[in-house]
Parts: structure tokens; sequence; C-alpha cells
């Protein structure tokens, strides 16, 4: 069975690590995002829906799924039907000041901001209500729609809790509710590997994004879970591989 590993070139640069474990776990071979060879699966690493779809229309499994890969990165489309279907979010399309502005398909806390003044609203970006607690924020990771760890981000002097950015990290554990919260958001995605983000706000969680292509530094930093052999070992299983 001929498995793909797809990534653009900087992010399989910077994901060296991933790269290795997925190919001395699955034995897939690394791809860039123009590849459209043929394959039995696809792990497309790239946050691009348009790329999972195209293997889709051709009979091939992509992980994760086109449809999962757009939801996640479109923050307002995310938003609203998160909001739809009775997750709390905080409110988007909000004209108060303060108010945090994100680009619709940013990642890493690089394209997200404190708006102080008023501006007028600018296609491509959410303007967000910002929660009571700032700085502070939790990543819960998960393989299909089993919970497999929950980490706390706290930023360094910034309303970002990125552990990119320089924040630190511990891990959190989910209370009864909590846990129902991540399932329902999970069983409303249908990721094969995600990681759900929330914030804080009025001392209850907030669902904040889905990541697509989810890191799992701070989940080896933390743990001692190696989360992308268990993600292998679920892609083996989905695709009936001995």
């Amino acid at each position: 069975m001929s498995g793909v590993l797809l990534y653009t070139a900087l992010q399989a640069e910077r994901n060296a690590f991933a790269v290795e474990k997925f190919k001395n776990c699955l034995g897939v071979r690394l791809e860039n995002e123009s590849y459209r060879g043929d394959a039995d699966f696809v792990i497309n690493r790239t946050n691009d829906y348009r790329i999972a779809e195209f293997f889709e229309q051709r009979g091939i499994r992509a992980f994760n799924s086109s449809k999962l890969s757009r939801l996640a990165n479109d923050k307002q489309l995310c938003y609203d039907y998160m909001e739809q279907n009775g997750i709390p979010v905080m409110e988007t399309r909000y004209k108060g000041i303060p108010a945090v502005k994100k680009s619709v398909g940013g990642h890493g806390g690089t394209e997200v901001f404190m708006l102080t003044e008023a501006e007028t609203f600018q296609s491509g970006y959410v303007y967000q209500k910002p929660c009571d607690t700032l700085g502070r924020d939790l990543r819960v990771w998960l393989i299909g729609e089993e919970i497999v760890a929950s980490i706390l981000r706290v930023g360094n002097n910034d309303f970002r809790s990125n552990y990119c950015l320089g924040g630190s990290a511990e891990l959190y554990k989910l209370n009864e509710n909590e846990r129902g919260l991540v399932k329902k958001i999970a069983s409303l995605a249908k990721g094969d590997y995600i990681g759900i983000d929330f914030l804080f706000n009025g001392g209850e969680l907030v669902f904040n994004e889905i990541e697509d292509s989810v890191g799992a530094r701070m989940v080896y930093d933390k743990t001692n879970i190696d989360i992308i052999s268990l993600y292998c070992n679920y892609i083996k299983k989905e695709m009936n591989i001995k």
C-alpha cells in the first residue's frame, strides 16, 4: 500500500522531526504541495483543503478530510458553524473596542492583533470580542474523536499564548463538562488528527479554533506520549494496513 505525506517545502523543513516519524512509522514518501500522482492515501499537512479534495475526488483517502481542512482553515466559517451548533464562541463581526483582529487563515498567532482603535472592517479578517482572560488558552489534541492530551498555554507578557511565540505550557486535566464540550466539537469536526484550541471566559472554556496540521512539540515536551506514532497506528487501522 502506497502512502504520501504532503508538506510545503518550508513546513517540511520546520517539521523535520514529524516528517521522519511519519516515514518510519508508515513507510510513506514525502512530496510537496504540487504532487498530484498516485497513492492509496495521503496525509495532507499543507492546510489547503483543495489538495485533499483533489485526491478524494479520485477515491483516495485523505487525512484530514477536505471538509475538515476547509473548516479549520477559515476562522469565520468555523466560528459560524460552531455557533450554529450550540458551541460557545466569543462574538465575531464585533464592532466594539478593544477587539481582536485575526486573519481568517492565519496560524501560530502571527496574524492576530489587538485593536485599540476602531477601523473599517477588512475582508480576510475576523473581528472578535476579547475574552476576559487574555494570554491563557488550552489546546486539546485528538485522534479520531479520542482525546489524547490537553495542555494549558500561558503567554509571556502577550495576549497571545502560543508556545512558538515564547509562552509557557503545562498539563491540564479536563473536567467532565470540559470533556463533554471537546467531544461535541470533535463529533462536529470529524477530524483524523487535530488540535482544538479554547479560550477562557467567565471561568469557562470558549471555542477558539481547530488546528488542521496540528503540531506536536508541546506533547513531546510535556508528556511521554508518542502522538505521531499513535496517529500512524490510527491510519494503519483506517487503511487496514497490517
